[in-house]
């Protein structure tokens, strides 16, 4: 087959970035020749994502990121990280110090709109300057924000316009944390190009670098969202992924527990009380997630009999992709504010100040830690 490109430069994809191909479909940047002349141009899984919702296999591999990721730190760069509130540890970029260098990084905490509307923000703030310290993150910014509200997104543009100086801006972040939709707010207020990023809720839209030109000849440089293992949405069918992924404000449920009993979400994690005095713990979890409450001693036998039935999601059929499940045994002291955390499923507060002794079922490699409470 000739070359569809015709020996000229390669054309991008202005959805995703990736360079263009018409030869393979099971690879990156596949477009049918004849879609080539359209403008602007997009390769065929953007198409399938914009227009049906249907995401598709093509990947690229994590060391591939982690190329593109560490140019930034050669750059004379603003860098915005943005995060997801509601998977804030799973969605962090451990070690981002290294690769962006000495560049200026303003924090964007998207899907604030999640939480209960009487947060206190000042505290959230406070919280995640703390974490962010721990992990050796220098922000020269904290901004709470919610892609899907479009609230917070007027500080952040501010943010940029008095920092940005004379630089690109590259805007760095997990898988699904919001990214696309910032980036064309960003078109939007600072560039003419008509074209606006695929955004989808699937794991890794963009591909590869996209740079879009300012009016001053520099650029916002969106780069592909970092694939972490560890994150419950990389590994869950994507049938299933609207049920952990919460659409609407987290309704906080709360449960009086004695000690030996045991709290299933569906059929994707456990939490067992194992030892302590009655006390409350409440669950920040997807409302499309089910709860089942029962017995410490009869867990086992239960998972066992009914997961994929009554303890769903996953369903029977997608059960068997998951990795087994690993117990996470916790001790939480007296008078100290926890949040159990399981990464991209939620987290559960210690309520009471006697202590515990607990523990979380989660599948393998998934991030599972006790923290100080958000909330």
């Amino acid at each position: 087959m000739k070359d569809p490109m015709g020996g000229q430069s390669v054309p991008k994809c202005s959805g995703c970035g990736i360079e263009l191909q018409a030869l393979n479909p099971g690879l990156p940047g596949y477009i049918p020749e004849k879609s080539l002349g359209k403008d602007p141009v997009i390769c065929q899984r953007c198409f399938r994502i914009k227009n049906y919702n249907e995401a598709s296999s093509v990947t690229v591999d994590q060391d591939e990121f982690l190329r593109l990721l560490s140019q930034i730190g050669g750059k004379n760069a603003l860098v915005i990280h943005i995060v997801d509130l509601f998977d804030f540890e799973g969605s962090l970029i451990s070690g981002l110090q290294r690769f962006v260098g000495n560049n200026p990084v303003i924090l964007a905490v998207n899907k604030i709109d999640l939480l209960p509307k009487v947060t206190n923000w000042n505290k959230v703030i406070n919280w995640v300057q703390k974490q962010c310290k721990e992990q050796g993150l220098k922000t020269e910014e904290i901004i709470l924000c919610s892609a899907k509200k479009n609230q917070g997104f007027d500080r952040l543009l501010d943010a940029v316009a008095e920092r940005r100086g004379n630089r690109d801006v590259y805007v760095v972040g997990a898988t699904n944390v919001g990214k696309s939709t910032l980036i064309n707010r960003l078109i939007r207020d600072y560039s003419d190009l008509e074209q606006e990023l695929t955004v989808s809720r699937y794991p890794g839209t963009t591909l590869d670098m996209v740079s879009i030109p300012l009016d001053d000849g520099h650029f916002i440089i969106d780069t592909p969202g970092i694939v972490y293992p560890w994150r419950y949405s990389e590994l869950v069918n994507r049938k299933d992924l609207g049920a952990i992924m919460p659409e609407n404000p987290l309704k906080p449920i709360v449960y009086q527990l004695n000690e030996g009993q045991t709290l299933f979400f569906g059929g994707m994690a456990r939490f067992d009380f194992i030892q302590g005095a009655r006390q409350s713990f409440t669950c920040f979890i997807s409302g499309r997630l089910n709860i089942h409450r029962t017995k410490l001693d009869k867990a086992d036998a239960l998972y066992e009999e009914h997961a994929g039935t009554l303890l769903s999601p996953p369903n029977t059929e997608n059960l068997g992709e998951l990795p087994e499940w690993t117990r996470h045994e916790i001790r939480v002291p007296k008078g100290a504010k926890l949040d159990l955390f399981i990464s991209g499923i939620g987290w559960i507060k210690v309520n009471g100040d006697q202590g515990a002794l607990v523990a979380i079922h989660a599948p393998k490699g998934v991030k599972v830690l006790a923290r100080p409470s958000l909330i």
